[in-house]
């Protein structure tokens, strides 16, 4: 961790620290308060949704909650770079006893831009294909509502010119471009176009990937990932709602570089400090719960045994802290 790391840890208990960044207990509105102006290159975050039944993980009521996740947003602009982002993702939901959709990601978004003066870069939409139907009541027994699968993702920036670099991100080539690149004559005939600007050549030439769309198509169906699979072995319950790792890493590779600071203030089982950490990043993860920070480490003790990773989470339970040693898994 940094000098700058080390005196955040006055504004929440410190859980672990790995050589690049802090997983911290504690008050988000406090933590974001003493990040210094122009600190953080990038906010990656997904707070609790304001859905109509309370969860474990503490949702928000549905007509404070653009009041409520605007303090957060206003002290995230404070710290960020004039080259850095914000950016949320904010699930939907229905109106309480009506099969009508709240609007409450939309006001959050007019919030943002209207009120604390940030730009909105980019929408994107996360689809996943393994997300749950609900509210059973309008999908399932009434059927009249079809399943909503889609998050609205807002890529936020403090200035018109956030750093940004998308041929980072590529996709894969569908079937189709890739015989056409295997050959180019075969399958395209170059044509000029009016501006006498000839396509030709661009298409025919491999650059790694294609460019990405603003529709992210990452399933969240992750039963078998590492971390719920030591939760089982230890008998824990995991956090309810997790980001897919591709989902923050996307975003990481996107709009920072190696050693830029990642900050996630509503982290839960911390996929954006992990991601951020495997990405070469510095990184802050602030979560008020106890037991989701503590059972958050297991993300950085793979491939210790069972009974090693169970006497940790108990240490981090009951007050202490770990420091962990990156890249082989020691503690020290």
């Amino acid at each position: 961790m940094t000098l700058q790391m080390h005196e955040l840890l006055s504004s929440g208990r410190l859980c672990y620290a790995t050589e690049l960044g802090a997983q911290l207990c504690g008050d988000s509105l406090e933590v974001l308060a003493q990040l210094p102006a122009n600190s953080v290159d990038l906010f990656v975050t997904s707070p609790p949704f304001p859905l109509l039944r309370k969860k474990a993980y503490g949702n928000e009521d549905q007509e404070l909650y653009v009041a409520w996740l605007a303090q957060f947003a206003k002290l995230a602009r404070d710290a960020l770079k004039p080259t850095g982002s914000l950016v949320i993702d904010i699930g939907g939901a229905y109106q309480k006893g009506r099969p009508v959709r709240s609007l409450h990601q939309f006001r959050a978004l007019l919030t943002f831009v209207d009120d604390l003066n940030f730009r909105l870069a980019e929408e994107f939409y996360w689809y996943n294909p393994a997300k749950l139907p609900s509210p059973i009541e309008w999908v399932n027994k009434k059927k009249i509502r079809a399943k909503d699968a889609v998050n609205t993702v807002w890529w936020l920036s403090k200035t018109d010119d956030p750093k940004a670099h998308v041929g980072r991100v590529r996709v894969p080539y569908s079937d189709s471009m890739k015989r056409l690149l295997k050959d180019p004559e075969k399958y395209y005939k170059p044509k000029r176009r009016h501006s006498e600007h000839d396509i030709g050549k661009a298409f025919s030439k491999d650059n790694g990937g294609a460019l990405p769309p603003n529709l992210l198509s990452i399933s969240n169906s992750q039963s078998n990932d590492e971390y719920l699979r030591t939760l089982k072995l230890l008998q824990r319950p995991g956090h309810p709602a997790r980001f897919p790792m591709k989902l923050p890493s996307f975003f990481i590779e996107m709009l920072t570089d190696p050693g830029d600071l990642v900050v996630d203030f509503f982290s839960g089982s911390n996929t954006t400090g992990k991601a951020a950490d495997s990405l070469g990043r510095e990184w802050l993860s602030i979560e008020r719960d106890e037991v989701y920070c503590a059972l958050s480490a297991i993300r950085f003790l793979a491939g210790q045994p069972v009974q090693d990773i169970e006497r940790n989470v108990r240490r981090i339970e009951q007050g202490g802290s770990l420091s962990l040693v990156t890249g082989d898994g020691r503690i020290w």
